[in-house]
């Protein structure tokens, strides 16, 4: 009894005050605005304003678009949520009806185009820049995400991991738009939710690996 009131008495000498995290959701707004801010600096520079304003105000693809930012707000917020060890599970079910909503509206873009253009919407052609546009902008906001998310020692490292790269692949795709000036096809589809599987894939087998290393040496 006397060494384990010692080891206790050591402890609290040693220990050091720990600076409470903000709640979840002011961490999520605040990332989401930093990530939204940046995003929106290398728009204003680089996409075709107005092409852009001509295509969203079309209702079916605003509808489509303002789905993706959602899917990729609400995965974050999940993710910011998950993160803690208190949040119940079901968070990452948050995101889920946006995304339905997403590719539902978006798979109704892909048949119109394909009935006015007919089997020309299976072509490769464009989806390629798609893919190589949301590889190169998710892994530089996926490290800037889980650097904020380890910060809360997640439990659950995996899940907190999958649920916030689905964020960050759902506002890659939604920032695509900016630089998107032709209508979605089936290929552009089959792109976009392959490379965010890819991504989610990637990024949660990346901390699975590392989450492993971390418990070994402990």
């Amino acid at each position: 009894m006397a060494d384990t009131s010692t080891l206790i008495g050591r402890l609290v000498a040693d220990a050091k005050p720990v600076k409470r995290l903000r709640p979840p959701t002011i961490r999520a707004g605040l990332w989401l605005l930093v990530a939204g801010g940046i995003g929106g600096v290398a728009i204003v520079l680089f996409a075709n304003l107005p092409l852009f304003a001509d295509r969203i105000a079309e209702p079916a693809l605003l509808f489509e678009w303002i789905a993706t930012l959602i899917t990729g707000a609400a995965a974050v917020l999940a993710a910011f949520q998950l993160s803690l060890p208190d949040r119940s599970p079901a968070w990452a079910l948050l995101p889920l009806p946006s995304l339905a909503v997403w590719i539902g509206s978006s798979g109704y873009s892909c048949y119109r185009h394909w009935i006015t253009v007919g089997p020309t919407g299976w072509e490769l052609g464009e989806s390629v820049s798609c893919l190589v546009f949301i590889l190169a902008v998710s892994p530089p906001l996926a490290v800037g995400l889980l650097l904020a998310l380890h910060r809360a020692r997640p439990l659950e490292p995996v899940r907190v991991t999958a649920t916030g790269a689905l964020g960050v692949a759902a506002l890659a795709a939604g920032a695509l738009q900016f630089f998107h000036p032709f209508d979605v096809t089936f290929m552009d589809l089959s792109v976009h939710l392959g490379t965010i599987a890819v991504i989610v894939a990637v990024i949660s087998a990346v901390e699975y690996v590392s989450a492993r290393s971390r418990t070994d040496r402990s």
